[in-house]
């Protein structure tokens, strides 16, 4: 992988802008046609509580819960899919999978619901696969995530009644998972021909032109410009006997 892959294509907008669509098309099914989906969520224990493990992202309690999930979601799936094009899909698909199960597992009580567990997996992917690139690109990306984000952290506790820390938990060991998991599919900055394990001096040719202590060699500059244009132009005059 290089920074070759960081370029934009009309999927690094369409995709997301898919999810967002998907979740607020159910929400709208929720309220207009269905209010009883909202028990679909993630019921902790229970095996009939395991369906939510891949329907709780798409259900929302209310309006304000949905908006609240829709910037982080748009904005965090943005930078994935072009970052991380490549991977994006696994990342979103088995960390719907995964941080939806470890929340069935640790969860006490309750109807698991919202997309904020796979908010919390892309935070926690996006920084930590940042930290572990060691390019400043990334670096840089996960700074960003941390001071939007940043504030998240307090709500993998129960601070809160009401809101699943368990699912924000999950979402942010998966994350971290992930982010170890695909450590090595991480894009590294262009090196210099000189910083390459096998450069060797000799075969450089501009260090050609250099002797051992640095001085330019004049004469090797003079066969390059020789060598540059070796095509002969001859003139023909033709008088005019007028």
């Amino acid at each position: 992988m290089s920074t070759q892959q960081f370029k934009y294509s009309n999927s690094v907008i369409a995709y997301p802008l898919l999810m967002l669509f998907m979740v607020w098309l159910v929400f709208w099914y929720q309220v207009r046609v269905d209010y009883g989906i909202k028990s679909l969520g993630i019921r902790p224990h229970k095996l009939e509580g395991l369906l939510g493990v891949f329907t709780s992202p798409f259900i929302h309690g209310d309006i304000e819960h949905l908006y609240n999930n829709s910037i982080p979601l748009f904005v965090l799936s943005l930078a994935l899919f072009y970052f991380y094009n490549k991977i994006a899909w696994k990342v979103i698909f088995y960390g719907i999978l995964v941080s939806g199960f470890f929340t069935w597992l640790i969860a006490s009580k309750g109807n698991h619901i919202g997309a904020s567990g796979l908010i919390y997996v892309l935070v926690s992917f996006i920084f930590f696969k940042g930290i572990f690139a060691k390019h400043y690109r990334l670096i840089a990306l996960s700074l960003i995530v941390i001071f939007l984000y940043g504030s998240l952290i307090w709500y993998v506790f129960p601070i809160k009644d009401g809101m699943s820390w368990e699912g924000h938990l999950s979402g942010l060991i998966t994350g971290l998972i992930f982010a170890i998991i695909f450590r090595k599919r991480v894009a590294k900055p262009e090196r210099y021909h000189w910083e390459k394990p096998n450069y060797n001096e000799e075969d450089d040719p501009f260090m050609r032109h250099f002797d051992e202590n640095g001085n330019f060699i004049e004469h090797l500059q003079d066969e390059d410009s020789k060598t540059e244009d070796t095509t002969d132009v001859k003139y023909i005059f033709k008088e005019n006997k007028d």
